[in-house]
């Protein structure tokens, strides 16, 4: 069949993509900007990309199409999409052609919620790979173990599982509902649940309903995987749960009813029982907690957890998830996806723990939509406590930055020209700082900007 996919370089239509052409499709596509890295991996799978939504498309690269898959970046009013819709052609959305004809018949683990889907998906993937599961995955990013973010098959062997990232964010035009009612999970994390996607959502009780909505298709013998401290996460599950359900938590938090508990120094029980001490590279209590999660959801699907313990700690993370971009003078640079305040907290905390009393100097993007939105905003001078230096890039959002920062006195700083933060950056590092930049997308490439200042610093 031959599939053409309209935003093909977002991170999960892009692995869709992939994972057609190595299922034998003959896939093509389309996106508004064509880019590395995703346009990279694509081409060199042999997927035809074009640049851009002309109609022209239909009757060319896309003449003899059979099904055209929708993702979500595209709206009513998009010239490609409108000339498809009078054309009268069969158009299907990403998440359902992905059940259709990936998920379909295998067990599907899903991981959801508002922060770390990423990480845990990979650590569960990794987990059942170890175990010689061989599983199928889509996550929206690249554990640095298999680098890449999407397959079907280890070695051309279709394994019986499939590991997704299970997005909360709607799922096309015509189908507002979350793209992760369309996987039918019987393995489910849920990981956590907070306030997000502020263009889509109005507020958190609209995203439980979603969060209702994949619980109620969970089937009887399937299991969910809680964070037990979670209040949001019990509210969903009290609108009704027919599934099995194993809780998750800290182990210096008490009162959540947890099954599995992690204490700091890694060492993990499951309803009391000692199984096993976690230790690995991963920073930050938050990781300890995916992690956590990823054992849980393993040992359903048949792996021990000393067995998980054990890939675990082998485990190199995710691309982009305190990533080390590079060094200069003494200076390290790191890259992150952080974009939300419980995000940019959870990640200064975790390198704090790291680099212990040596200066941190945030550098923040807030460019998501909920960002840009200011939904949020009122929590972010909060989670620059572990930072000794804030430099927040402003210039594409729509509200007070500097009065909603202004709490933080002298230790934040506002930008709205690149250049004069990546100045003030290199004249403020010292070495033996550490600099951590946070954005969710390319931050105009301050990372490579930053270090060469850095290295020519005289």
């Amino acid at each position: 069949m031959h599939l053409h996919v309209l935003g093909i370089c977002g991170t999960f239509m892009g692995g869709l993509a992939a994972i057609a052409k190595s299922a034998g499709h003959q896939v093509t596509g389309c996106d508004a900007n064509v880019y590395p890295p995703m346009a990279t991996q694509l081409s060199a799978l042999g997927i035809g990309l074009t640049e851009g939504w002309d109609p022209v498309q239909l009757s060319g690269v896309a003449a003899g199409a059979e099904a055209f898959v929708i993702g979500n970046v595209v709206s009513r009013g998009n010239p490609l999409l409108e000339a498809l819709l009078n054309s009268g052609r069969a158009y299907i959305s990403g998440p359902q052609w992905l059940f259709e004809n990936v998920l379909r018949g295998r067990w599907v683990l899903a991981v959801a919620g508002t922060h770390g889907k990423t990480t845990t998906a990979a650590m569960l993937a990794w987990i059942l790979d170890c175990a010689g599961l061989a599983p199928g995955f889509l996550i929206g990013g690249v554990p640095v173990d298999f680098a890449i973010s999407a397959r079907l098959a280890r070695d051309g062997i279709r394994s019986d599982f499939f590991v997704i990232e299970a997005d909360e964010y709607d799922t096309a035009f015509f189908d507002k509902r979350s793209k992760f009612v369309h996987y039918r999970p019987r393995t489910a994390i849920l990981n956590n649940l907070e306030y997000d996607h502020a263009d889509i959502f109005p507020d958190l009780p609209a995203i439980e309903t979603q969060f209702h909505h994949l619980v109620r298709m969970i089937q009887g013998n399937g299991r969910i995987i809680a964070n037990g401290g979670e209040a949001s996460i019990a509210r969903v599950l009290a609108r009704g749960c027919w599934s099995e359900v194993e809780r998750f938590g800290l182990a210096e938090v008490s009162g959540t009813g947890s099954d599995w508990t992690i204490g700091v120094d890694g060492a993990i029980l499951l309803d009391g029982a000692p199984q096993g001490t976690l230790s690995f590279g991963q920073l930050g209590r938050h990781n300890q907690l995916n992690a956590l999660a990823a054992l849980a959801a393993a040992r359903h699907v048949g792996v021990p957890v000393t067995k998980g313990i054990k890939a675990l700690a082998k485990f190199n993370g995710v691309k982009r998830r305190l990533e080390v971009s590079g060094i200069a003078n003494g200076i390290t640079v790191y890259d992150d996806f952080a974009h939300h305040p419980t995000e940019i907290s959870a990640t200064l905390e975790g390198l704090r723990r790291k680099v212990d009393g040596a200066r941190i100097l945030a550098v923040v993007e807030p460019r998501s939509n909920t960002m840009k939105m200011g939904a949020v905003k009122d929590a972010l001078p909060g989670s620059f406590a572990a930072a000794d230096r804030v430099f927040c890039y402003a210039a594409k959002l729509g509200w007070d930055v500097a009065g909603n920062l202004a709490p933080l006195g002298g230790k934040a700083l506002v930008f709205d020209d690149l250049a004069l933060l990546v100045n003030a950056v290199v004249a403020e590092a010292k070495p033996g700082d550490h600099v951590l930049i946070m954005s969710n997308g390319g931050f105009d490439g301050v990372h490579e900007k930053l270090l060469h200042e850095l290295s020519n610093r005289a």
